[in-house]
């Protein structure tokens, strides 16, 4: 299985290009799904798994991976599919999300394949709000065609993972509230869990949050505003973006908002479930003014109110 993560050490050289390479797998149908190789720290055939009474009905077990026990989440189960039929395929994905590591029980795990965020679709809307897919994008194998569904991880984790929203009263500065009412921040984020938990959390500051989908939603009305004469960095108190996106990475929508002198100067925030310390020096690369891992309700506070700080 070495092999399929063979592009792993390589991988922060596709940041900031616009590019990604997906981990492909199955459940339990022929149907592909995918997952960012940027989430994931290794795969294994699945081993031994502890029973934990009382646990989420989508937690499988906790696997113990070379001392560290780590728990292990049916993604078949946990997306809605039918049980798989016995003596099937089963590898482990161990991911990291949201600081966290935790491992997706999945079918076959076929390969790694390099592709451009514009090749990457939101799903259709006429699938609903219930899916637990954040993109599509379509794959060539040979003289075939085929559509590969991304998984919204942050999706699934959230059904099972209680993310408190709530902020710490030593976090929250009260003399700042009055000049943070009514203040716009721009959200950008493919993942409709992500954007709600933000959203969730600063709305309590009395902020009014603006929402785009993914980045090249975000760059056209940044554009247009500038284009009807918006001084978009007084609209604007900052621009939270992720850096995982169809269509437009937060990467390289932070490049283009930093080459256009119109609104070269607005302040932005990388919030990303990614981890790793090359996040820091990608940050200096592309321009941005602060990185924070999601999910960390007092921290997003925190960032906002520094900013307002930085205003007054």
């Amino acid at each position: 299985m070495s092999s399929v993560l063979s592009s792993v050490d390589q991988r922060t050289q596709l940041v900031g290009e616009n590019r990604l390479e997906l981990l492909m797998f199955n459940l339990n149908s022929r149907q592909t799904f995918a997952i960012n190789v940027f989430k994931v720290k290794e795969v294994l055939k699945l081993p031994p798994l502890t029973q934990l009474p009382g646990s989420h009905p989508s937690i499988c077990g906790i696997a113990s991976l070379r001392g560290v026990s780590v728990p292990v989440i049916d993604l078949r189960r946990a997306v809605g599919f039918p049980r798989p039929a016995e003596g099937g395929d089963h590898n482990l994905i161990i991911t990291e999300y949201n600081r966290t590591v935790q491992g997706f029980l999945v079918g076959e795990v076929k390969n790694i394949v390099n592709t451009t965020w514009t090749e990457i679709q939101p799903p259709p809307r006429t699938v609903g709000r219930a899916n637990y897919l954040t993109a599509i994008t379509k794959v060539e194998e040979g003289e075939h065609v085929h559509l590969v569904e991304i998984i919204d991880v942050e999706k699934v984790l959230a059904e099972i993972i209680d993310y408190d929203v709530s902020i710490s009263e030593e976090t929250l500065d009260t003399a700042l509230l009055p000049h943070l009412a009514g203040k716009k921040i721009l959200i950008v984020d493919d993942s409709s869990t992500a954007r709600n938990q933000v959203k969730g959390t600063l709305e309590q500051l009395g902020v009014e949050i603006i929402e785009c989908f993914d980045g090249a939603m975000a760059l056209r009305l940044l554009k247009q505003w500038c284009d009807e004469g918006i001084d978009v960095c007084s609209e604007l108190l900052m621009m939270i973006t992720d850096a995982e996106m169809p269509e437009m990475d937060g990467y390289k929508l932070t490049h283009e908002v930093r080459n256009d002198p119109r609104m070269s100067q607005l302040y932005i925030t990388l919030n990303t479930s990614l981890s790793g310390s090359f996040n820091d020096a990608m940050v200096e690369k592309v321009g941005c003014d602060r990185f924070i891992s999601k999910f960390q309700p007092d921290l997003l506070v925190d960032v906002v109110q520094q900013r307002m700080s930085q205003i007054l």
